[in-house]
Protein backbone atom coordinates (compact mmCIF):
# COMPACT_ATOMS: atom_id res chain seq x y z
CA UNK A 1 0.00 0.00 0.00
CA UNK A 2 1.17 3.50 -1.16
CA UNK A 3 1.69 5.46 2.22
CA UNK A 4 -0.08 8.54 1.06
CA UNK A 5 -2.76 6.42 1.16
CA UNK A 6 -2.37 5.06 4.48
CA UNK A 7 -5.25 5.70 7.13
CA UNK A 8 -4.19 7.00 10.66
CA UNK A 9 -5.68 5.64 13.53
CA UNK A 10 -7.34 2.69 12.24
CA UNK A 11 -5.69 -0.88 11.97
CA UNK A 12 -7.04 -2.76 8.92
CA UNK A 13 -6.41 -0.77 6.03
CA UNK A 14 -8.91 -2.17 3.80
CA UNK A 15 -12.39 -4.10 3.32
CA UNK A 16 -11.83 -7.78 3.08
CA UNK A 17 -14.91 -9.74 1.16
CA UNK A 18 -17.19 -10.57 3.46
CA UNK A 19 -18.25 -14.41 2.44
CA UNK A 20 -22.11 -14.00 3.66
CA UNK A 21 -22.28 -11.57 1.19
CA UNK A 22 -23.35 -12.50 -2.73
CA UNK A 23 -22.76 -9.13 -4.43
CA UNK A 24 -20.67 -5.77 -2.57
CA UNK A 25 -18.96 -2.47 -3.69
CA UNK A 26 -15.16 -2.69 -3.96
CA UNK A 27 -12.25 -0.12 -4.80
CA UNK A 28 -10.05 -2.37 -7.21
CA UNK A 29 -7.61 0.27 -8.16
CA UNK A 30 -6.42 2.43 -5.91
CA UNK A 31 -4.39 4.11 -8.59
CA UNK A 32 -7.49 5.11 -10.64
CA UNK A 33 -8.45 7.72 -7.78
CA UNK A 34 -7.83 10.87 -7.57
CA UNK A 35 -9.12 11.63 -4.22
CA UNK A 36 -9.89 9.23 -1.03
CA UNK A 37 -13.60 9.46 0.09
CA UNK A 38 -15.32 8.66 3.04
CA UNK A 39 -15.67 5.31 1.56
CA UNK A 40 -12.00 4.43 2.17
CA UNK A 41 -11.28 6.97 4.93
CA UNK A 42 -14.46 5.90 7.17
CA UNK A 43 -15.49 7.77 9.68
CA UNK A 44 -17.09 5.90 12.67
CA UNK A 45 -20.71 5.25 12.92
CA UNK A 46 -22.84 4.32 15.49
CA UNK A 47 -25.83 1.97 14.84
CA UNK A 48 -28.51 1.07 17.73
CA UNK A 49 -29.77 -2.79 18.31
CA UNK A 50 -32.26 -3.37 21.02
CA UNK A 51 -31.29 -7.39 21.14
CA UNK A 52 -33.98 -9.55 23.51
CA UNK A 53 -31.07 -11.08 25.42
CA UNK A 54 -27.70 -9.67 26.59
CA UNK A 55 -25.85 -12.24 28.98
CA UNK A 56 -24.20 -15.29 26.53
CA UNK A 57 -23.24 -18.38 28.49
CA UNK A 58 -19.91 -19.35 27.40
CA UNK A 59 -19.19 -22.58 25.92
CA UNK A 60 -15.66 -22.81 24.97
CA UNK A 61 -13.87 -24.42 27.66
CA UNK A 62 -10.55 -22.50 27.46
CA UNK A 63 -11.74 -18.69 27.69
CA UNK A 64 -11.76 -18.88 31.79
CA UNK A 65 -15.26 -17.51 31.91
CA UNK A 66 -18.91 -18.86 32.19
CA UNK A 67 -20.69 -16.16 30.95
CA UNK A 68 -20.02 -12.83 29.19
CA UNK A 69 -21.52 -9.77 28.29
CA UNK A 70 -20.65 -7.53 25.51
CA UNK A 71 -22.29 -3.94 25.24
CA UNK A 72 -20.81 -2.93 21.99
CA UNK A 73 -20.17 -5.28 18.73
CA UNK A 74 -17.27 -4.44 16.40
CA UNK A 75 -14.40 -2.21 18.30
CA UNK A 76 -12.71 1.09 17.59
CA UNK A 77 -9.84 0.16 19.03
CA UNK A 78 -8.61 -1.32 15.25
CA UNK A 79 -6.52 -4.17 16.72
CA UNK A 80 -5.57 -5.80 13.60
CA UNK A 81 -5.57 -9.40 15.14
CA UNK A 82 -8.83 -9.10 17.16
CA UNK A 83 -10.40 -12.56 17.07
CA UNK A 84 -13.88 -10.82 16.96
CA UNK A 85 -13.28 -9.27 13.64
CA UNK A 86 -15.19 -11.92 11.76
CA UNK A 87 -18.57 -11.45 13.99
CA UNK A 88 -19.02 -8.27 12.18
CA UNK A 89 -19.67 -10.14 8.77
CA UNK A 90 -22.54 -11.99 10.37
CA UNK A 91 -24.43 -8.41 10.49
CA UNK A 92 -23.61 -7.84 6.79
CA UNK A 93 -20.38 -6.00 7.06
CA UNK A 94 -17.04 -6.77 6.84
CA UNK A 95 -14.32 -7.57 9.18
CA UNK A 96 -11.63 -4.92 8.37
CA UNK A 97 -12.57 -1.49 8.25
CA UNK A 98 -16.02 -1.79 9.43
CA UNK A 99 -15.51 -3.91 11.88
CA UNK A 100 -13.47 -1.19 13.96
CA UNK A 101 -15.73 2.18 12.18
CA UNK A 102 -19.27 0.92 12.02
CA UNK A 103 -20.47 -0.21 15.68
CA UNK A 104 -22.96 -1.29 16.82
CA UNK A 105 -24.81 -0.49 20.56
CA UNK A 106 -26.75 -2.20 22.38
CA UNK A 107 -28.73 0.90 24.55
CA UNK A 108 -31.00 -1.18 26.61
CA UNK A 109 -28.09 -3.28 27.87
CA UNK A 110 -28.46 -2.84 31.82
CA UNK A 111 -32.50 -3.12 31.31
CA UNK A 112 -31.67 -6.96 29.99
CA UNK A 113 -29.17 -7.33 32.67
CA UNK A 114 -31.20 -6.36 35.24
CA UNK A 115 -34.18 -8.90 34.08
CA UNK A 116 -31.67 -11.57 33.33
CA UNK A 117 -30.41 -11.40 36.67
CA UNK A 118 -33.96 -11.55 38.51
CA UNK A 119 -35.15 -14.12 36.62
CA UNK A 120 -36.27 -16.84 39.35
CA UNK A 121 -33.30 -19.25 38.47
CA UNK A 122 -31.01 -17.34 38.48
CA UNK A 123 -27.80 -18.13 40.24
CA UNK A 124 -24.91 -15.53 41.26
CA UNK A 125 -21.65 -16.42 38.91
CA UNK A 126 -19.19 -13.87 37.68
CA UNK A 127 -20.60 -12.42 34.30
CA UNK A 128 -17.37 -11.41 32.43
CA UNK A 129 -17.55 -7.39 30.69
CA UNK A 130 -16.21 -8.04 26.82
CA UNK A 131 -14.92 -11.76 26.11
CA UNK A 132 -16.11 -10.28 21.89
CA UNK A 133 -15.34 -6.86 22.08
CA UNK A 134 -14.25 -3.73 24.31
CA UNK A 135 -16.68 -2.99 27.19
CA UNK A 136 -14.37 0.28 27.38
CA UNK A 137 -13.88 1.69 24.23
CA UNK A 138 -14.01 4.84 22.90
CA UNK A 139 -17.61 5.50 22.44
CA UNK A 140 -18.14 4.13 25.82
CA UNK A 141 -16.68 8.04 26.92
CA UNK A 142 -20.23 9.35 25.38
CA UNK A 143 -22.45 6.63 26.10
CA UNK A 144 -21.43 5.05 29.79
CA UNK A 145 -23.39 1.56 28.80
CA UNK A 146 -20.85 0.03 30.75
CA UNK A 147 -21.21 2.36 33.44
CA UNK A 148 -24.91 1.49 33.89
CA UNK A 149 -24.03 -1.93 33.48
CA UNK A 150 -21.59 -1.65 36.70
CA UNK A 151 -24.49 -0.11 38.40
CA UNK A 152 -26.34 -2.58 38.03
CA UNK A 153 -23.97 -4.93 39.00
CA UNK A 154 -23.69 -3.22 42.51
CA UNK A 155 -26.98 -2.57 43.25
CA UNK A 156 -27.64 -6.52 43.14
CA UNK A 157 -23.91 -7.17 44.80
CA UNK A 158 -23.61 -9.24 41.92
CA UNK A 159 -19.53 -10.61 40.71
CA UNK A 160 -18.04 -9.11 37.44
CA UNK A 161 -15.36 -9.42 35.52
CA UNK A 162 -13.74 -6.86 33.18
CA UNK A 163 -11.45 -7.27 30.41
CA UNK A 164 -9.97 -3.89 28.46
CA UNK A 165 -7.35 -2.76 26.84
CA UNK A 166 -8.22 1.21 27.59
CA UNK A 167 -7.82 2.85 30.59
CA UNK A 168 -11.54 4.51 30.92
CA UNK A 169 -12.72 2.35 33.94
CA UNK A 170 -11.31 4.83 35.78
CA UNK A 171 -14.45 7.14 35.16
CA UNK A 172 -16.30 4.88 36.82
CA UNK A 173 -13.64 4.23 39.78
CA UNK A 174 -16.48 4.97 42.31
CA UNK A 175 -18.13 1.95 41.39
CA UNK A 176 -15.27 -0.01 41.09
CA UNK A 177 -13.99 0.92 44.42
CA UNK A 178 -17.90 0.09 45.85
CA UNK A 179 -18.02 -3.85 44.50
CA UNK A 180 -14.13 -4.26 45.38
CA UNK A 181 -15.02 -3.55 48.80
CA UNK A 182 -17.32 -7.12 48.64
CA UNK A 183 -14.68 -8.96 46.13
CA UNK A 184 -17.14 -8.45 43.73
CA UNK A 185 -15.28 -7.27 40.76
CA UNK A 186 -11.36 -7.46 38.92
CA UNK A 187 -10.01 -5.93 36.36
CA UNK A 188 -7.89 -7.49 33.75
CA UNK A 189 -6.25 -5.40 31.28
CA UNK A 190 -4.59 -6.15 27.84
CA UNK A 191 -0.81 -5.18 27.59
CA UNK A 192 0.26 -6.18 24.08
CA UNK A 193 3.55 -4.37 24.02
CA UNK A 194 5.48 -1.79 25.90
CA UNK A 195 6.81 -0.50 22.82
CA UNK A 196 4.31 2.34 22.01
CA UNK A 197 5.51 2.46 18.05
CA UNK A 198 4.39 -1.13 17.93
CA UNK A 199 1.34 -0.79 19.51
CA UNK A 200 0.20 2.54 17.92
CA UNK A 201 0.56 0.18 14.51
CA UNK A 202 -0.74 -2.88 15.84
CA UNK A 203 -3.94 -1.79 18.24
CA UNK A 204 -3.92 1.90 17.17
CA UNK A 205 -6.53 3.52 19.74
CA UNK A 206 -6.05 2.05 22.65
CA UNK A 207 -4.57 3.58 25.53
CA UNK A 208 -0.72 2.94 25.52
CA UNK A 209 1.33 1.29 27.59
CA UNK A 210 2.02 3.92 30.19
CA UNK A 211 -1.41 4.72 31.19
CA UNK A 212 -2.28 1.42 31.59
CA UNK A 213 0.44 0.79 34.35
CA UNK A 214 -0.80 4.31 35.64
CA UNK A 215 -3.79 2.59 35.95
CA UNK A 216 -2.86 -0.34 37.34
CA UNK A 217 -1.36 1.86 40.19
CA UNK A 218 -4.15 3.64 40.88
CA UNK A 219 -6.92 0.46 40.88
CA UNK A 220 -3.61 -0.78 43.69
CA UNK A 221 -4.05 1.76 45.75
CA UNK A 222 -7.60 1.61 45.58
CA UNK A 223 -7.69 -2.22 46.44
CA UNK A 224 -9.13 -3.07 42.91
CA UNK A 225 -7.68 -6.11 42.21
CA UNK A 226 -5.95 -6.40 38.64
CA UNK A 227 -4.51 -8.64 36.58
CA UNK A 228 -3.30 -8.45 33.01
CA UNK A 229 -2.69 -10.32 29.75
CA UNK A 230 0.15 -10.24 27.62
CA UNK A 231 -2.21 -10.92 24.83
CA UNK A 232 -1.90 -11.81 22.34
CA UNK A 233 1.93 -12.95 22.02
CA UNK A 234 3.15 -12.72 18.20
CA UNK A 235 5.93 -14.60 17.61
CA UNK A 236 8.87 -11.90 16.05
CA UNK A 237 6.78 -9.06 17.01
CA UNK A 238 6.52 -8.83 20.82
CA UNK A 239 7.20 -12.10 21.96
CA UNK A 240 10.40 -11.20 23.84
CA UNK A 241 8.78 -8.55 25.64
CA UNK A 242 7.06 -10.77 27.91
CA UNK A 243 9.58 -10.45 30.98
CA UNK A 244 9.29 -7.20 30.83
CA UNK A 245 5.78 -6.28 30.65
CA UNK A 246 4.93 -8.57 33.69
CA UNK A 247 7.95 -6.84 35.79
CA UNK A 248 6.27 -4.01 34.47
CA UNK A 249 2.78 -4.83 35.78
CA UNK A 250 3.92 -6.41 39.18
CA UNK A 251 5.76 -3.43 40.13
CA UNK A 252 2.68 -1.59 39.99
CA UNK A 253 0.42 -3.70 41.75
CA UNK A 254 -0.43 -6.32 39.09
CA UNK A 255 -0.86 -9.68 40.85
CA UNK A 256 -1.48 -12.06 38.03
CA UNK A 257 -0.75 -12.36 34.16
CA UNK A 258 -2.06 -14.64 31.69
CA UNK A 259 -1.09 -15.12 27.79
CA UNK A 260 -2.23 -16.07 24.54
CA UNK A 261 -0.45 -16.47 21.72
CA UNK A 262 -2.25 -14.96 17.97
CA UNK A 263 -4.42 -16.88 16.20
CA UNK A 264 -5.55 -15.67 12.65
CA UNK A 265 -8.87 -16.95 12.32
CA UNK A 266 -11.18 -16.79 9.08
CA UNK A 267 -11.14 -12.87 7.53
CA UNK A 268 -8.41 -12.15 9.87
CA UNK A 269 -5.92 -13.96 8.30
CA UNK A 270 -5.81 -11.91 5.09
CA UNK A 271 -5.88 -8.72 7.55
CA UNK A 272 -3.00 -9.23 9.51
CA UNK A 273 -1.16 -10.35 6.60
CA UNK A 274 -1.72 -7.25 4.66
CA UNK A 275 -1.21 -4.82 8.01
CA UNK A 276 2.24 -6.99 8.50
CA UNK A 277 3.55 -6.82 4.67
CA UNK A 278 2.40 -2.68 5.41
CA UNK A 279 4.55 -2.19 8.28
CA UNK A 280 6.91 -4.63 8.80
CA UNK A 281 7.91 -6.42 5.08
CA UNK A 282 11.32 -7.00 6.14
CA UNK A 283 10.05 -8.84 9.02
CA UNK A 284 6.69 -9.97 7.06
CA UNK A 285 8.32 -14.11 6.57
CA UNK A 286 9.63 -14.50 9.60
CA UNK A 287 6.38 -13.47 11.63
CA UNK A 288 4.00 -15.33 9.41
CA UNK A 289 6.30 -18.52 9.31
CA UNK A 290 6.23 -17.77 13.82
CA UNK A 291 2.39 -17.73 13.37
CA UNK A 292 1.97 -20.80 11.54
CA UNK A 293 4.55 -22.88 13.73
CA UNK A 294 2.71 -22.41 16.14
CA UNK A 295 -0.78 -23.80 15.01
CA UNK A 296 1.05 -26.76 12.81
CA UNK A 297 1.76 -25.07 9.81
CA UNK A 298 -1.50 -22.85 9.67
CA UNK A 299 -2.07 -19.45 10.94
CA UNK A 300 -5.44 -20.88 12.88
CA UNK A 301 -5.95 -23.27 15.25
CA UNK A 302 -9.68 -24.11 16.03
CA UNK A 303 -9.17 -27.05 18.40
CA UNK A 304 -9.80 -25.97 22.56
CA UNK A 305 -6.61 -25.03 24.51
CA UNK A 306 -4.52 -25.59 21.95
CA UNK A 307 -5.77 -22.51 19.48
CA UNK A 308 -4.58 -20.37 22.63
CA UNK A 309 -1.69 -21.60 23.69
CA UNK A 310 -0.49 -22.94 20.60
CA UNK A 311 2.25 -26.44 19.98
CA UNK A 312 5.25 -27.33 19.07
CA UNK A 313 9.01 -25.23 19.80
CA UNK A 314 8.05 -21.66 19.47
CA UNK A 315 5.03 -22.26 22.00
CA UNK A 316 6.75 -23.98 24.18
CA UNK A 317 9.89 -21.17 24.40
CA UNK A 318 6.81 -18.61 24.86
CA UNK A 319 5.28 -20.66 27.40
CA UNK A 320 8.65 -21.05 29.79
CA UNK A 321 9.45 -17.53 28.67
CA UNK A 322 5.74 -16.76 30.59
CA UNK A 323 5.64 -19.37 33.49
CA UNK A 324 9.45 -17.99 34.14
CA UNK A 325 8.73 -14.48 34.65
CA UNK A 326 5.66 -15.44 36.64
CA UNK A 327 7.31 -16.99 38.65
CA UNK A 328 10.17 -14.19 39.33
CA UNK A 329 8.02 -11.21 39.28
CA UNK A 330 4.62 -12.10 40.61
CA UNK A 331 5.05 -14.95 42.90
CA UNK A 332 3.31 -17.33 40.61
CA UNK A 333 0.34 -15.02 40.58
CA UNK A 334 -2.87 -15.05 42.71
CA UNK A 335 -6.03 -16.58 41.78
CA UNK A 336 -8.96 -14.44 42.53
CA UNK A 337 -12.32 -16.00 43.35
CA UNK A 338 -15.56 -13.46 43.39
CA UNK A 339 -18.08 -13.52 45.65
CA UNK A 340 -21.07 -15.48 45.01
CA UNK A 341 -22.83 -15.08 48.57
CA UNK A 342 -24.19 -11.56 48.95
CA UNK A 343 -26.21 -11.41 45.80
CA UNK A 344 -29.77 -9.86 46.67
CA UNK A 345 -32.21 -9.74 44.10
CA UNK A 346 -34.00 -7.11 45.98
CA UNK A 347 -31.19 -4.79 45.35
CA UNK A 348 -30.84 -1.72 47.67
CA UNK A 349 -33.79 -2.61 49.37
CA UNK A 350 -33.87 -3.98 52.85
CA UNK A 351 -36.97 -5.69 54.84
CA UNK A 352 -35.57 -3.89 58.19
CA UNK A 353 -33.69 -0.90 58.69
Amino acid sequence: MDSNHFIKGRGAQHKPHNRFLAQEFSLEEESAIDEFTHLERPATQIFYETPKKIVNKVSSPDVGMEYSLNPYQGCEHGCVYCYARTTHEYWGYNAGLDFESKIIVKKNAAALLEKEILHSTWKARPIVLSGNTDCYQPIEQQLRITRSLLAVFAKYRHPVGIITKNTAFLNDLDLLKDLANDNLVRVILSITSLDEALRSKLEPRTASARKKLEAIEILTRNKVPVSIMTAPIIPGLNHHEIPAIIEAAAKRGAINAGYTVVRLNGTIKDVFQKWLQTHFPDRYKKVWSGVASLHGGKVNDSEWSRRMRGDGPEADIIRQLFDAARKKYMNGGKQIKLNTEIFRKGGNYKLFA
